[in-house]
């Protein structure tokens, strides 16, 4: 069997390589040489760049195999994600990869700002003793400001409160309890610029962002005060920090990123009272392997068809530890329903009731879409392609939620409409301390037994007699079982048997049990991955 191929388009640690482990056939090129990269993406099942590499939509369609792009960082500019999401391509990167090195560099900037230091250095190494010119303030009960109080910023926070600084955050994303756990407090964003003595930014960038340190808001600032920025170009407007620095009006700035880079010559690069550095803040050794670590990860979760948390292009982010128990479930539950359809389907209903319901459950939408899937259609299903699959198919989806559920904590159900106007549905639980996967619930039929690799669903007329028969035909074959349960929606009606049995069931035997008892459905939903 073939290994899939994965290729390394930019440098890359060791330790990514290693994370790969051996399932995989590495390659390596040149990202940034369009000509070899066109070349080299055509038969490869992933792709892992940085930030020199283009991935975009020409990339894409030069590969036919492609399933997974990652990206060994945080951003994603170098990835044209919508082409990535319309050819069933998983993109990934490494959203916490560099969070602490862009928090330490933030605080690095914090202090180089209030003792001058890389001026300092560089007037001792020309050969200049100025110590009075070089006089600083301490960090210590100063207040600092911090716009974004999300990871890196409640990094910063953490790390800055050592210096016996009070910490004043805006963020308009953040409860007060948060804030209370956090040790700062919140306030609105004219506050936090007529207070503090040092102001960071870590928001992300968007069109309500860009310039969002700008003229009026250095207006606002203390002319004793300081900006820094490690987060994205353009949230601090340049031309308006160029003339608050060269009016007064802020005492100095550190910044990082800039509107356009590489960038060298900006006004306030020579002015004595500004640092710069050239986007450092995921420049460190530990940031570097962290990220490729973190990608190597992500493919083979994708490669391997599982949910990946970081799959930027995967609705519902991050997965609650709450809601990842159900992910197996509702995919084997995609399964089930899949088996028992008999007609095409015109729309499926994704029902998520008791406790998660509170919580982001779309990844569980996604599963189950995926466990529909994936017996009916010869490509590979992924948790990026199902959706699309859904959708080319005219099959209309929705997710619904209630926090109501009588008899489990929580239950998850599938709901199909199929084309000549009947309906199927399944449902399932996770009991006990062990989580057990249990399916509670066909087409309307009340019941609960264990998931097992393979399960029989039979749907015949309720009389005496039919128990007996089917141990028998399964026996006769040296099919043993393992588990049953029967449902009936009244006696003599309509009756379902459940099975689950050790072995795999011929489908010459399903004919005969069908024959046998009269059954209008015999069928096996083998679970086996």
């Amino acid at each position: 069997m073939e290994k899939p191929v994965v290729l390394l388009a930019e440098e890359l640690s060791p330790a990514t390589v290693d994370a790969l482990g051996p399932d995989f056939e590495i390659r390596q090129t040149d990202g940034a040489d369009r000509t070899k990269l066109l070349a080299a993406i055509a038969d490869v099942d992933a792709i892992l760049v940085r930030s020199a590499t283009q991935v975009d939509a020409e990339a894409i369609a030069a590969a036919p195999k492609l399933k997974v792009i990652a990206r060994a960082g945080v951003g994603l500019d170098n990835v044209d994600i919508k082409a990535a999401t319309q050819a069933g391509v998983m993109v990934v990167n490494a959203p916490t990869s560099n969070i602490i090195s862009a928090a330490e560099l933030t605080v690095g900037h914090v202090l180089s700002l209030a003792r001058h230091i890389p001026q300092a250095s560089a007037a001792l190494k020309g050969g200049e003793w100025k110590r009075s010119k070089y006089s600083g303030i301490e960090l210590y009960e100063k207040k600092v400001g911090i716009i974004g109080l999300g990871r890196i910023g409640a990094l910063v926070a953490a790390r800055l409160q050592g210096f016996g600084t009070e910490i004043l955050a805006y963020d308009p994303y953040i409860t007060s309890a948060r804030a209370a756990q956090l040790g700062v407090q919140l306030v609105t964003l004219d506050e936090l610029l007529a207070e503090s003595d040092f102001v960071t930014i870590h928001m992300p960038k968007t069109p309500e962002t860009v310039g969002m340190l700008g003229a009026t808001a250095f207006q606002k600032m203390k002319n004793t005060a300081y900006v820094v920025n490690v987060a994205r170009g353009g949230l601090v407007d340049e031309d308006a920090l160029y003339t608050a620095l060269k009016e007064g009006q802020i005492a100095g700035a550190g910044v990082d990123v800039f509107v356009k880079e590489p960038s060298t010559d900006l006004p306030f690069f020579e002015m004595d009272n500004v640092v710069v550095t050239p986007h450092l803040g995921a420049s460190t050794e530990e940031a570097q392997e962290k990220a490729g670590i973190s990608v190597a990860k992500s493919v083979r979760l994708a490669l391997a068809g599982e949910l990946v948390p970081d799959a930027v292009n995967v609705a519902g982010g991050v997965i609650a530890p709450e809601v990842r128990p159900g992910i197996p479930l509702i995919e084997k539950l995609g399964r089930i329903f899949t088996a028992l359809t008999h007609d095409s389907l015109t729309q499926i209903e994704v029902e998520v009731a008791g406790e998660i319901a509170s919580l982001d459950v779309k990844a569980l939408e996604l599963a189950a879409l995926k466990g529909v899937f994936t017996d009916v259609v010869s490509e590979q299903v992924s948790y990026v392609n199902a959706p699309v699959l859904a959708e080319q198919r005219g099959i209309n989806t929705r997710l619904v939620t209630s926090e109501q559920s009588d008899e489990y904590r929580n239950v998850l159900t599938i709901r199909g409409a199929l084309s000549d106007g009947s309906q199927i549905s399944v449902a399932g639980t996770l009991t006990g301390p062990k989580q057990i996967q249990k399916l509670v619930g066909v087409n309307g039929y009340d019941l609960e037994i264990p998931i097992s690799e393979h399960l029989l669903v039979i749907l015949y007329q309720d009389r005496p007699g039919v128990i007996g028969t089917l141990g028998q035909v399964l026996g006769e074959r040296g099919i043993n079982i393992a588990g049953m349960q029967v449902a009936r929606n009244k006696e003599g009606g309509q009756a379902l048997s459940l099975l689950t049995v050790d072995s795999s069931v011929p489908q010459d035997v399903l004919e005969s049990l069908k024959e046998a008892i009269g059954a209008s459905v015999a069928r096996e939903v083998d679970l086996q991955d």
